[in-house]
């Protein structure tokens, strides 16, 4: 009987709180939540970051060395001219001369080359008539008459000497890079002969004085078509052109992980610059860059890049300095679903110790002015309650977004509850308080986005898209490399989320093998 009535009593209270829940329902109906209204932010400003390649080009000074000396004459000829008609007639002077091998140097920021000079200088010629005449009146005074006749068999008129040319000559260059692609190599030569002589029929003819102004010449033609053939090559402007070419592209940035989309990274060339020509013991260094507009695309994109018609000329300072800025545009609605795959069906406290279960049904996040809104449908219950009094409803909060620099993560910070979600607890106020604590933890340490993965296959890709001017290099050694990449700011409109990466790393060429001359 006592069992009978203890069970009734029980029966009658379930009955009266239910009957209770049913005329507070009737009587204070809940309220339908008021939804904030989102204020687009403005649009975001033009994407393209900054990036630039600086990278000195060493062409050593031994391979400019051998290339000149594998165009270059070995060997000269000419004829002199007579030193003295008066005195001599049918002279015949010729000179060959062979060089040795060139050396090169370094000096006030200038190449020096030089080479050994040796060879030889032949004179075969006859006395002028008035030359012999001379001769024998003097011999016909001091021996005799007819003494010249008599001796005549003897041929006083022929001459035939030769004599050593030895010396060297120097040539220097300075080369100075014009706007046009184009490069002076400002060669400038001198022919520098020993004080050496022969004796023809008692005249002493200088060889330097013979052969010098004719070396001189043959030289001087040589240098200057070697200088008019520099000036016009178009080798700089070719291969600058092409690898403009391969830097106007967009690249495909796969494989990020982690829920991310796939990304392209937009390569633009806007200028070319360069620093003059510097040269010290071992290498002549051409500074060659390029400017680059840079950015980070939810989808492939075709980019045009004019090749610039003249050459900026810049200090040569930061030089092997590699700078590419990207701005990564992640679309609202893949943030959305990577947030949604973070909360949804996850249950709060996750340790089932609080007196209050909040499972998160849906979670969303939209722009609005200068923070986030974040949407979340939930269903909070009490668990201490006999009556477990709870249901569903749809909480919004308010949270800055913040870039964690360190980490590399995006999360929300100071987070609070929008106004118009008061609306949202009606009955259920007392369990949807109750959450929320645990909601503002949950979103502090569960809505974020972990932005690593991203930052990696970038500076992975980034370093790849170096790496291929190496694989396309003829006649070139490049060392190029990706050392960090960092996070360093964010931004968002009414649709797109951008996080500003920036990439740094190191770059040079060193010249294998150049053009023939």
């Amino acid at each position: 009987m006592r069992l009978k009535t203890a069970t009734l009593a029980v029966i009658g209270l379930v009955a009266l709180g239910s009957a209770s829940y049913l005329a507070m329902e009737w009587l204070w109906p809940r309220k339908t939540p008021t939804l904030v209204a989102v204020t687009p932010p403005p649009p975001l400003p033009p994407a393209p970051r900054s990036s630039r390649m600086f990278v000195p080009v060493a062409i050593p000074l031994s391979l400019i060395r051998d290339t000149i000396d594998q165009a270059a004459p070995r060997d000269f000829a000419g004829k002199g001219e007579n030193p003295a008609p008066q005195i001599l007639s049918r002279t015949d002077i010729n000179w060959a001369a062979t060089r040795g091998p060139i050396s090169a140097a370094s000096k006030d920021n200038a190449i020096v080359f030089s080479t050994p000079l040796n060879g030889t200088l032949k004179f075969s010629g006859e006395l002028s008539a008035s030359t012999q005449d001379a001769i024998g009146g003097v011999l016909n005074q001091f021996l005799g008459a007819d003494t010249a006749k008599r001796i005549g068999g003897i041929n006083i008129k022929s001459v035939n000497t030769n004599a050593d040319i030895r010396g060297d000559v120097m040539m220097s260059a300075q080369p100075a890079l014009a706007a046009n692609w184009r490069i002076d190599p400002r060669l400038a030569a001198s022919v520098n002969l020993g004080d050496t002589a022969l004796s023809v029929s008692g005249i002493r003819v200088s060889v330097p004085r013979q052969v010098k102004p004719m070396i001189d010449r043959a030289v001087n033609d040589q240098l200057a078509q070697l200088q008019e053939r520099l000036r016009n090559d178009p080798t700089i402007e070719q291969v600058a052109r092409s690898n403009w070419q391969q830097m106007c592209r967009s690249i495909p940035l796969q494989g990020v992980g982690a829920g991310l989309p796939p990304l392209w990274l937009e390569l633009k060339p806007t200028k070319a610059i360069a620093a003059q020509p510097a040269v010290d013991g071992k290498s002549l260094t051409l500074t060659l860059g390029i400017e680059a507009a840079s950015r980070i695309t939810p989808k492939e994109t075709r980019p045009e890049c004019p090749f610039p018609a003249t050459l900026d000329l810049v200090s040569a300072k930061d030089a092997g300095r590699v700078s590419i800025g990207v701005p990564i545009d992640l679309p609202f609605t893949d943030i959305n679903r990577i947030l949604d795959a973070q909360l949804k069906d996850k249950t709060f406290p996750e340790d089932g110790s609080g007196a209050v279960a909040v499972k998160v049904k849906r979670a969303t996040v939209a722009p609005s002015g200068d923070r986030l809104l974040l949407s979340l449908l939930i269903d909070a219950s009490e668990k201490k309650s006999f009556l477990n009094l709870g249901g569903e409803a749809t909480v919004q909060l308010w949270g800055r977004p913040v870039l964690d620099q360190k980490n590399q993560i995006l999360r929300l910070a100071d987070i609070e509850l929008a106004v118009e979600s008061e609306a949202a607890f009606g009955l259920l106020g007392t369990a949807a308080r109750a959450a929320m604590p645990f909601l503002e933890q949950a979103i502090t340490e569960k809505a974020v986005i972990d932005l690593k993965p991203l930052a990696a296959d970038a500076k992975k890709q980034i370093a790849e898209v170096i790496a291929q001017f190496r694989k396309n290099a003829d006649g070139a050694q490049i060392n190029a490399s990706v050392a960090d990449l960092r996070l360093a700011g964010i931004a968002f409109d009414a649709t797109t989320l951008r996080v500003i990466a920036e990439a740094t790393g190191n770059a040079s060429v060193t010249v294998t093998k150049l053009p023939k001359l």
